[in-house]
């Protein structure tokens, strides 16, 4: 048994004695205190055997674009504080400046650098060793060639030694397999990782471009294929940036996405995969019902 389930299961059953008032031996039951499993650690209710596909995962659209004005801006809280808020997948968009990586949403600097970016999946991680960050990395606002970018990437990696925090593997693991790592998404053909968008791995709703009455549908139909159909490790982008800025596209479909999954129709649903937002912050509990959407241990 996993230390992750052995949590859980002591937590279940403190709660329970706590509960009912069991009397063990004539004696009122004092249930040890148990570590609560929230929204930084929920994945350490989740079995190591549990693949990520079958996952419901919380996710950040452009993670880092904070800055910028209205039509750039898509998040309002920092990567360390969506880590904490429950977030496990990040959108991570990267400009080649000199031997770094700059943050971008296209041509506006994000004040943020790949290596901040790291070091808060480093922090965390090591603060919470049950969960995992699955990382899209993509080349924005440069053209370099795919050579160029690996060559910065192994930079980080080896030059200023970030290797030990990621998982470099061609295939999705397990759970088990990603705890306490960065699992690459390679959005770049000169990145390891598992190949981001291949289609035998990927099933992908990603309409950046419908306005929000369009796009809901989108939305809710991947959400039933994955309840369905499972087998890949579905993407569904609630983000869109069609007729207003994303903070006013967000406020109209986050609330409609929360409402469904919290419906009857979702009810039990599981593995419904990877589900990036803009401004998750600002829907209270919507973090939450996705994580609820998961396979319990």
């Amino acid at each position: 048994m996993s230390p992750y389930t052995a949590t859980r299961r002591t937590f279940l059953t403190g709660a329970l004695a706590a509960a009912t008032g069991v009397v063990l031996g004539g004696t009122p039951a004092l249930a040890a205190p148990a570590r609560v499993l929230g929204t930084q650690d929920w994945m350490g209710a989740l079995a190591d055997s549990t693949p990520l596909r079958h996952l419901t995962i919380p996710g950040t659209h452009n993670a880092g674009a904070r800055y910028g004005g209205p039509w750039t801006e898509c998040q309002n809280t920092t990567v360390a504080e969506q880590l904490g808020s429950g977030i496990r997948f990040l959108d991570v968009r990267c400009r080649i400046t000199g031997d770094a990586f700059a943050i971008h949403h296209g041509a506006s600097y994000q004040n943020l650098m790949f290596g901040d970016v790291l070091i808060a999946c480093r922090d965390f991680l090591a603060a919470h060793p049950s969960e995992t960050v699955l990382m899209r990395v993509k080349q924005e606002y440069s053209e370099e060639s795919d050579a160029a970018f690996r060559q910065i990437f192994d930079l980080y990696l080896d030059g200023k030694g970030w290797r030990p925090l990621f998982r470099l593997d061609p295939t999705l693991p397990d759970l088990g397999g990603a705890r306490g790592k960065v699992v690459l998404l390679a959005d770049n053909g000169g990145l390891p990782g598992v190949r981001y968008a291949d289609p035998a791995v990927f099933d992908i709703q990603d309409d950046y471009m419908a306005e929000p009455f369009g796009k809901y549908p989108k939305i809710e139909a991947q959400f039933r294929k994955a309840a369905q159909q499972p087998g890949k490790l579905f993407m569904n982008y609630v983000s869109t940036a069609a007729l207003l800025p994303p903070r006013s596209n967000a406020d109209r479909l986050n609330p409609q996405v929360h409402t469904f999954l919290d419906g009857s129709e979702a009810a039990g649903w599981t593995g419904l995969g990877i589900v990036p937002l803009d401004y998750p912050a600002t829907r209270p509990g919507l973090v939450e019902s996705l994580i609820r959407h998961n396979p319990v241990a």
